[in-house]
């Protein structure tokens, strides 16, 4: 059944930062190459971080001067601010970086899943377990926290699926419905694409249903060569909130995201079959 066309494919060289659009990719059992490749390390607290820790990171962008490698971290090219920009992996990124988060951070590419303790979780900001959980999320007292029991066990213990630096899978799949219905609901605040960070895009049109996509966990999409499996619905977090760009800092974002879609947006899907998609292809439900 035919559900919608790719719309537009995202890429994020440096966990956090803006990223790039492109019009094809290749897909493999990781997501897409060069995705989430580099990150920063949070040296007083300890733990790979993003913009959950550190919301100044969503303030700089970064690209890629040639198509990374399928495996590793081709070096990217990083902007910041105030337009100055340098290679992710030059000596003065993690200096650079830490003087605009505030915090002693160091730059990492990916390393091999077995350096457990890389990926393993640094300290909580907050010492109170629910206090910590409200401020990663962003919800106020009165509103739920999310149900994080079909996350992967071991991102209780590691920040990212080790070998990874993603949040929970290779994949993040939005509708583009989803953020028009929020946008025609809560039209005080601006449901942009850059707040949420797909990766796919899919453009349903006027599908019917609110959010197209949570009538696709637990099945198959298939698109251009390759196929992926809708996992689960991804939860949102304070990143959402953040300003950047021309986009104003907006807590009212998340009130709306839990009173109209239960805090929930997009869903998060892993590659069953490697191969490439192109901004067009048209996207059928199996």
């Amino acid at each position: 059944m035919k559900v919608g066309k790719v719309d537009t494919i995202y890429r994020y060289p440096v966990k956090s930062m803006a990223g790039e659009a492109l019009t094809s990719a290749r897909l493999t059992e990781r997501g897409i190459p060069g995705d989430r490749a580099w990150a920063v390390r949070d040296e007083e607290r300890g733990g790979i971080r993003g913009a959950k820790r550190f919301p100044a990171l969503m303030r700089c962008s970064a690209r890629y001067e040639q198509e990374p490698t399928e495996t590793g971290s081709t070096t990217a090219r990083v902007t910041f601010p105030d337009g100055t920009s340098m290679a992710i992996d030059d000596s003065l990124a993690p200096e650079a970086l830490s003087l605009l988060l505030g915090s002693k951070v160091s730059v990492w590419p990916l390393m091999p899943a077995e350096m457990l303790n890389h990926y393993r979780r640094g300290a909580p900001v907050l010492s109170n377990r629910d206090a910590e959980l409200r401020r990663v999320f962003g919800r106020t007292e009165d509103e739920p926290l999310p149900d994080l029991a079909s996350f992967p066990a071991e991102l209780m213990k590691y920040e990212s699926p080790p070998g990874t630096y993603f949040d929970a899978f290779p994949l993040l799949v939005m509708s583009s419905q989803g953020l028009n219905h929020l946008q025609q609901l809560a039209t005080k605040h601006q449901f942009d694409v850059r707040r949420f960070r797909p990766n796919i895009l899919i453009d349903t049109g006027n599908s019917q249903g609110s959010f197209p996509e949570r009538e696709w966990v637990g099945k198959t999409l298939v698109f251009g060569s390759t196929s992926i499996e809708i996992t689960i619905g991804c939860p949102r977090c304070a990143m959402t909130t953040h300003g950047f760009d021309n986009l104003p800092k907006d807590p009212g974002i998340m009130r709306a995201l839990v009173r109209i879609a239960n805090g929930e947006l997009g869903a998060y899907a892993k590659v069953l079959v490697p191969g490439s998609i192109v901004a067009g292809d048209i996207v059928k439900l199996v």
